[in-house]
């Protein structure tokens, strides 16, 4: 065998190489990956049944539901045109009540049902954390200004 020859088997034992790197790269991010559909594409049958996914919107008021000694809730989460039922077994986020937006991710069952394993509630810009909003003024100006003598790191 040439040294021609030896360096295309060298050549081509790299490309292979890098190409099977590259199709196992792929395929994790692809099973790792959760793509997010609104309460509208979950009605019209386009989120995958079976899989994993995020559904997001507003919670609708009066639709939160809870089981009597146990962690259980279920809910509607709506975009507007339409709405999906979530059920939920565990702790919900401080931030989660009814007209809050959240994004939950888990699987639609044989029902339909969004079935979440991980509920996370959003909140808008303004958002202070309790801690932090105790020790805040409001200048006169009406901006919020740190009170430096209250807030003490523990």
């Amino acid at each position: 065998m040439t040294r021609r020859h030896q360096r295309m088997l060298a050549v081509s034992g790299i490309l292979i190489g890098i190409a099977v790197a590259a199709f196992f790269a792929l395929s994790a991010f692809q099973k790792n990956l959760l793509y997010f559909y609104t309460p509208s594409q979950v009605a019209a049958g386009e989120a995958p049944k079976g899989y994993p996914f995020r559904v997001g919107g507003l919670v609708v008021p009066g639709s939160v539901k809870r089981d009597a000694g146990s962690l259980k809730v279920g809910f509607e989460v709506t975009d507007g045109p339409a709405s999906v039922a979530v059920t939920y077994s565990g702790i919900l986020p401080d931030l989660f009540r009814e007209g809050q937006g959240i994004i939950s991710i888990g699987q639609l069952n044989q029902d339909g049902v969004f079935e979440a394993t991980e509920v996370l509630a959003k909140h808008d810009e303004n958002y202070m954390p309790p801690e932090i909003a105790d020790t805040v003024k409001h200048g006169a100006d009406g901006k919020p200004v740190l009170d430096y003598q209250a807030w003490q790191p523990k």
